[in-house]
Order: structure tokens, then sequence, then C-alpha cells
């Protein structure tokens, strides 16, 4: 046996096991959205004459991500998430978190999954997977009275269990506030005592759904959130309705109004605390009920109409409390699997208190016009 064979024979013997080892581990995703838009909005700017802009993610927030899996035997496996958002128009980023979600944890075929970090919350899960607004999107990122209904959307230091049995899929949530408060609180220091979870059915079309979300805020302040709704599906039609309700049981700091407000708004002229459209203030309770339907035309065209009202109320001095009607209706056309354009038209009209508007300059009603392109990798 000459030494140049065993050389050969040795290091195929290393090949071999290199790639059995690789095999075994992570199986590595990229993937990721790519959307802009066009966008006018009327009665917005100090002379109400209205607004034109390019943004960075009309019907979804553009982002990239890397979902990671590993089988690790009978029926067990390693998951790991990493998604940044950015937009697209500047090519800055969504947020201060680089990460909008940042989670690892196990999956089990038996007995369900539990993640640990920065994830959406079970309202965000439950609103999206069983009653939201298109089915192909699953909301328009510029205008989404939705997180309305769900206190944001995520949550920081989250424990999240989900378990799924046939048509029936249940999940809890805990997350941990670390002792932060209101001195040192910061969109990247967000911690929060978050508890709640939710049950859902969904079978032959039909989908429902019940959640619970108590949040504690960093100044103490505690809120209770609910949301319930359905949604059916037959042939090319799509309905959809829900209800929402947050409640407060205290304010107990400037910190909490803010951080509540935010959880409370959507997106520019929809609860925006910024410009002082149906802002938390010092109301106590917020409802919300919605109702959509939508159609797929044909294989490329997708269309749906919603209507969003919501109701704020328990402001001492009345100057929060009010009334908020949103509409949106969107016409998606799907050029492939991945590449789509749309066109949306939505309209608020606010009514009530003092501190009842879109805008700085007093208005109570916006239309919003949005068309834009987006293509998913």
């Amino acid at each position: 046996m000459t030494t140049s064979f065993v050389k050969k024979t040795l290091a195929l013997a290393v090949l071999g096991a290199l790639g059995g080892m690789a095999y075994a581990q992570s199986s590595v995703q990229l993937y990721g959205i790519v959307d802009a838009a066009i966008r006018h909005t009327t009665n917005e700017g100090a002379d109400k004459s209205g607004v034109t802009r390019m943004i960075g993610g009309g019907m979804s927030q553009s982002r990239w991500g890397i979902n990671v899996t590993e089988d690790l035997g009978g029926g067990l496996s390693a998951i790991a998430n990493l998604e940044n958002r950015f937009l697209t128009d500047s090519g800055s980023g969504a947020s201060s978190n680089y990460f909008q979600q940042s989670w690892v944890g196990l999956r089990s075929k038996s007995f369900g999954q539990i993640t640990m970090g920065r994830q959406y919350n079970m309202l965000f899960d439950l609103v999206t997977s069983t009653y939201s607004s298109f089915p192909y999107s699953p909301y328009m990122e510029a205008y989404k009275p939705e997180i309305g209904m769900s206190m944001g959307a995520r949550a920081d230091n989250m424990l999240k269990y989900v378990a799924e049995f046939g048509p029936v899929r249940g999940a809890l949530q805990y997350s941990f506030d670390e002792k932060n408060t209101g001195a040192n609180f910061s969109p990247t220091n967000a911690a929060m005592k978050t508890a709640g979870g939710y049950l859902r059915y969904s079978q032959s079309g039909i989908s429902a759904g019940l959640g619970y979300l108590g949040t504690t805020l960093p100044m103490g302040t505690k809120v209770d959130a609910w949301t319930l709704g359905g949604s059916y599906r037959t042939g090319g039609l799509y309905f959809n309705l829900g209800y929402a309700q947050n409640k407060r049981k205290d304010v107990k700091g400037a910190t909490d109004i803010a951080v509540l407000t935010s959880m409370w708004q959507g997106t520019a002229g929809v609860y925006a605390a910024a410009n002082g459209a149906f802002s938390a203030g010092d109301a106590n309770k917020r409802e919300m009920f919605k109702i959509g339907v939508g159609y797929q035309i044909t294989p490329q065209v997708n269309a749906g109409v919603h209507y969003f009202h919501a109701k704020q109320s328990g402001s001492a001095s009345g100057a929060y409390n009010g009334k908020a009607d949103f509409v949106v209706a969107v016409v998606d056309y799907a050029f492939s699997k991945r590449t789509d354009a749309y066109f949306g038209v939505d309209h608020t009209k606010v009514s009530g208190g003092s501190k009842m508007f879109v805008d700085g300059n007093g208005a109570t009603k916006r239309t919003g016009i949005t068309v834009g392109l987006r293509h998913r990798f």
C-alpha cells in the first residue's frame, strides 16, 4: 500500500465525515421584502395642502431576515430568527431596533414550540393569522388601524409557547420587565412585563379566535387588552370581522402616557401620537370594531375593502374622548408569485374632544392615495 494511496484514502474519509457534519448542521434561509410606493395625503401640513412623498413600504414594511432550523432527532428541532426592517426610499433603518425580531427556540412535533427573545406578541399573532385584512399581505403598511387591536406588535424579553392540535392552536407569552422604569425607558430599552395567550380554531375555511394580553408599563400603569374575531373563505371570497378592547387601570407618569400612545397608534394620521391624532392622553379605554371583504377577481388580481370604527373614552377632561372611522380599499396585481403592484385609497375621520384631530393643524379628516411595487425573495 503506497503512501499516496493512504493519503488519498484519508482525504476521502475526512471529506466524507465533513459532508456528514454539513448535512447535520442547520439549514439557513434568507428571505425578505422590498417595497416602495408614492403616497399622497390630504389635510397634512400647516396650510392643509397635503403632502406627496415616496415611502419605503406601502403594502409591507421592507425587511430582510434569516430563518435557521436544525433537526436534533426524535422529532425535535432547534429554530431561530433574525429580522431587520428598513426603509426602501432612504435605505435607513425603520426603527431603533436593528433586529425587529431576534429569537431562538425549540420545536417538537408532539409538544409545540417555545421561543425566547424579541418577537411578535400574542394579540398580533392572533389577529394576523385569523382575521387580518388582506390574506396576501396581511395589512397595508402605510395605513394599518389594526395595530390598535393588538397593543403594538412585538415585545422584548419574551418567552412564547405555541402548541397546535388538529384545528386548534393555543399560545402563551410572558416577558420580563427587568425592573425597567420611566427613568431609563427608551425604544432600545423597552422592557415591560406582559402575560397573555390565545386560543384559535381554523378548519374548512373558517377561522376564529380569542386572545388576552396584560401589560405593565414602565411606571406601573396596567393595561388589559382583549381581541376576538374570525374570518371565512370560500372560493375567491374572504370575509373577516373583529373586536378589540384596551383598558388601562392607572397612569403613573408621563412615560406611561407616551408608551400607551405609541402602542395605540398605527401610522401617520392613524392614532399618531406625534401629531395628536387619537393619542392616549388621559383616556382609559379604547374599543375597535372591524369588518371587511376581499375577492380574488382573477389569479392575478385581488381586491379588498375594510372598515374600522374606534371609540375612546374615560378622559377626565373630555379632550381625548371621541370616535374615529377608518376605511381602506386596495387592488393588488401579481406579476408573479414574488412581484406585485398595488393601488390603495384610505380615509380617516375623527370627532369628539378638543384633542381629536389627525394633524396639528386641527384637521379632522384625511384621505390617502398609495401606488407601489413590492418584491418578495
